[in-house]
């Protein structure tokens, strides 16, 4: 019988793979999304508006308007519903609903009473995340309102794959300057669409006041026009040594790792650290999926580890004679991993299990680190003694 209280879609692996392959970035996207926040909350009359990207553990708030949230745990979030079908979700009052009328977003300070979810979906049944409105009063959304919500949702969809493929573009600039005209050609398309939102919100006549609804299509088109502009920045790109988008070094990666893990750690009181070793701490190597593959082992270890535990990750570059070895190596003083688990890890099919406090398991985390990693042409070993905690090591090879 599916658990109501912490769902989980049928293709959830699917989906945990999908979203991996945008290969997001949680820690630099708030500029980028602002406009459509705050339209959204606009449009809507709410006081709050989200936009949510779930993975295996984390609910990620990469923008926000009228609440400061960067992260919530999976199974305490609204969200977690929303993505469970391609149609909204709308609890109009919290109190009212068992589900939610405990949540410390309910009864807390923050006393949120209504929500509207809309899926982003990027693929055909594939959800991951959500645009949400929120609101400390109940609310009524017109039929009219509805339809412009889910314009933006959809425009958000069409952003998230725009800024993926121009990093695709800036990785296919390396290898081959054949390749400029063909995906700045594919870019295209989707920043139309954002473009094209700002056309239909000037058809519509929702907002009392016309001048500032015009002033919120205006922020819809610059926007759309920058990632314009920025894709023909990048055709004009020369291939200079700075660090780009799509890499990272070691000391860029130890610092978005710490911005990104060190509240869930501090919240279940256990010290996360993250050290760097070797010379090569500038060095660019390739992004790729690394924060995918890293945040994952780490949600784990915490979800593993007992209050007062520690967790130590290890990061390094060493040189060989035609590539480099990237190794990630996450150490916790957690519960332990038996034979059996390991081997059901290595091979993508580990269960579901409880954490340390009763935290939720989707267990599908660590299998989407096995295939990520084998994706990579990448190691993964496991050493772990059942009461005295797990060492996960990933070695993945980086061209020079």
């Amino acid at each position: 019988m599916p658990n109501t209280f912490n769902p989980i879609p049928e293709n959830e692996l699917q989906r945990l793979i999908s979203l991996s392959e945008l290969d997001f970035d949680y820690t630099n996207h708030e500029e980028n999304f602002k406009d459509l926040t705050l339209l959204a909350a606009k449009v809507a009359g709410t006081e709050i508006s989200l936009i949510n990207i779930i993975d295996s553990y984390t609910q990620w708030s990469i923008s926000k308007h009228g609440m400061d949230i960067a992260q919530m745990p999976r199974e305490e979030s609204a969200c977690q519903y929303t993505i469970m079908s391609e149609q909204p979700f709308e609890v109009p009052d919290f109190t009212l609903d068992e589900r939610f009328s405990s949540k410390h977003f309910v009864t807390g300070p923050l006393g949120l009473r209504y929500y509207y979810g809309l899926p982003l979906q990027i693929a055909e049944g594939v959800n991951v995340g959500a645009l949400c409105v929120l609101d400390t009063q109940v609310k009524t959304l017109t039929p009219e309102k509805i339809e412009l919500l889910a314009v933006i949702a959809e425009s958000v969809v069409k952003r998230l794959k725009s800024y993926r493929a121009l990093e695709i573009l800036r990785s296919n600039l390396k290898e081959s300057n054949a390749s400029k005209k063909k995906v700045a050609h594919d870019i295209r398309g989707p920043l139309a669409g954002i473009i094209g939102l700002s056309e239909l919100m000037a058809e519509q006549s929702i907002a009392n006041d016309a001048q500032q609804l015009m002033e919120f299509v205006s922020m819809i088109n610059k926007s759309g026009r920058s990632l314009l502009e920025l894709a023909d920045e990048i055709l004009s790109e020369g291939s200079n040594k700075v660090l780009k988008d799509d890499e990272l070094s070691l000391n860029l990666f130890k610092e978005k790792l710490e911005k990104l893990y060190t509240p869930q750690a501090r919240h279940k009181g256990i010290v996360l650290e993250i050290f760097t070793e070797g010379s090569n701490m500038d060095v660019p190597f390739s992004k790729n999926k690394l924060l995918q593959i890293t945040g994952n082992l780490i949600s784990n270890a915490i979800k593993f580890t007992p209050a007062e535990g520690r967790i130590n990750v290890n990061l390094s570059l060493e040189d060989g004679a035609e590539e480099s070895i990237l190794k990630i190596r996450v150490t916790d003083t957690g519960i332990g991993i038996d034979a059996a688990a390991i081997t059901k890890i290595v091979s993508g099919s580990i269960a579901t299990t409880p954490g340390t406090m009763g935290e939720k398991g989707y267990g599908f985390g660590l299998s989407l680190v096995s295939h990520l990693v084998e994706s990579l042409n990448g190691r993964i070993s496991i050493a772990s003694i059942p009461g005295s905690g797990t060492s996960f090591e990933v070695l993945i090879p980086q061209a020079i």
